[in-house]
């Protein structure tokens, strides 16, 4: 099966959703590393920006895992470790 390549309609819709991500994850970061929340919490922001990746981006769990939830646990990790 040969592949077409994307329209620019197609292109512009994927970076707008590439744009969405990368706001929500800074976004959250950013509460992680400011707010005086409590890790379950912080946890919690994880697991919707996880789901609200995997929805704009079905069956690319493995390339949130390998390039956003390593963020994620830093923030959590050095946010909380002397919690």
């Amino acid at each position: 099966m040969k592949k077409t390549r994307p329209v620019p309609q197609e292109i512009a819709q994927e970076n707008k959703k590439l744009r969405m991500l990368k706001f929500m994850v800074d976004f959250t970061l950013s509460l992680i590393y400011q707010n005086d929340m409590p890790r379950e919490e912080a946890l919690l922001h994880f697991t919707k920006v996880r789901r609200f990746a995997l929805k704009l981006f079905p069956e690319k769990e493995l390339a949130f895992e390998l390039l956003y939830a390593p963020k994620f646990k830093r923030a959590i990790r050095e946010t909380y470790v002397s919690h």
